[in-house]
């Protein structure tokens, strides 16, 4: 049987609670709309570059995104060391360009999975919190801000791929 991505529910979020449930409620809402760009769609569905020249893919930015939330969330801001994501020799481009459409169901539940170890990694800690990121001080609220970004900016590029992999629009 084919592997097709589930269909996604968005939750609502307030528009009015305290910054950190706004933040978090956000990106939520950011997370789950590339999960809905992907739904019912099938792994060679995912991973084929539909918009030339650019070598995007759903599935790319699926696993982009991944790594983002790992690289953010436990390893910068939480200092957990962890193995790279996908293999250093392929190029820091492996995520976008390494694909396999058999893989597509591991990817998406890996991308769960991160989604999940990043929002533990920083569950007790405040949005005042800092780490040192390249001599500069960061806090956990420029994360959440820089991935609510990173995810508004790929959704835009998911939305293009998805229209031109079988034509569907809209949230």
């Amino acid at each position: 049987m084919t592997w097709t991505a589930p269909e996604v529910v968005r939750a609502g979020g307030s528009t009015s609670a305290p910054e950190r449930t706004l933040l978090t409620g956000y990106l939520t809402f950011q997370r789950e709309t590339l999960l809905a760009k992907c739904a019912g769609l099938t792994g060679e569905q995912l991973a084929q570059r539909s918009v030339p020249p650019s070598s995007l893919s759903l599935l790319g930015l699926i696993r982009h995104l991944a790594k983002v939330e790992r690289i953010w969330f436990r390893e910068r801001f939480s200092g957990q060391e962890l193995p790279p994501m996908y293999d250093p020799a392929k190029g820091k481009d492996a995520d976008f360009d390494d694909l396999d459409p058999e893989r597509a169901e591991a990817d998406y539940a890996r991308f769960l999975e991160e989604w999940r170890l990043a929002d533990e990694a920083v569950a007790d800690a405040s949005l005042d919190d800092t780490f040192d990121h390249r001599g500069e001080p960061f806090s956990l609220r420029m994360i959440y801000q820089h991935m609510i970004g990173e995810y508004a900016r790929h959704n835009g590029h998911a939305d293009l791929l998805r229209e031109q992999v079988d034509g569907v629009t809209g949230p």
